[in-house]
């Protein structure tokens, strides 16, 4: 079983941690802001090692939208590069865990629905768009 790396960056680090430790009944907000979020487990491109991450919770159907907006900075978030390498995950939600294949979605007019639907749970994804000359990465998260 690879090691599990956590989070060098703090607030993801406690979140996750409490997250977990709770089974999934405390911090299922993000950074306290009320707005529901999950935890992928997934596979580091370099390392190999376990990480692990929050998101901003985007339900579509039986499937989860994971957008790649790194708050409009010019580059990907590290685990976009995780994501595209081993697409094979598993999603907490709460106290539901479930392995998920992710999809990375590049033609309209799926992805534009997809990000309509991150839009509307997290409307500050479209400042994050119209700051930033790149792409933003939109994956979609599907039952294996």
């Amino acid at each position: 079983m690879p090691e599990y790396i956590p989070s060098p960056i703090d607030w993801v680090r406690e979140q996750i941690e409490l997250y977990e430790s709770s089974g999934g009944t405390q911090g299922t907000t993000l950074l306290d802001t009320g707005l529901p979020c999950i935890v992928i487990t997934h596979q580091g491109n370099k390392t190999g090692g376990v990480r692990k991450i929050a998101l901003m919770k985007v339900k579509v159907g039986d499937g989860y939208v994971l957008i790649g907006s790194n708050g409009g900075a010019p580059k990907h978030p590290v685990w976009i590069y995780n994501f595209r390498a081993n697409p094979d995950v598993e999603i907490r939600d709460m106290t539901e865990v479930q392995k998920m294949r992710l999809r990375e979605v590049h033609d309209d007019p799926e992805r534009e629905m997809l990000w309509q639907a991150g839009v509307k749970a997290f409307p500050p994804y479209e400042e994050y768009k119209a700051k930033t000359s790149r792409k933003i990465a939109v994956f979609i998260a599907e039952p294996i």
